[in-house]
């Protein structure tokens, strides 16, 4: 019987921060995109607001 455990030693598992924060920056500049191109600027700077809203209330939260 193969086991993959027996191929290599067990290490760390990889940091995959940086991966996270670029791909929530692609998303979130995306979807911007289309709330511009379908609602117009108004609608951008809602959800800006919003968003920054919910960050500084996630930011409170853990103090």
């Amino acid at each position: 019987m193969y086991h993959r455990s027996h191929d290599r030693p067990v290490g760390r598992a990889p940091n995959y921060t940086a991966a996270c924060v670029v791909m929530f920056g692609v998303n979130l500049i995306w979807v911007l995109v289309a709330l511009l191109a379908a609602f117009g600027l108004a609608a951008v700077l809602l959800a800006g607001l919003a968003l920054n809203g919910w960050i500084s209330w996630l930011a409170a939260r853990r103090r």
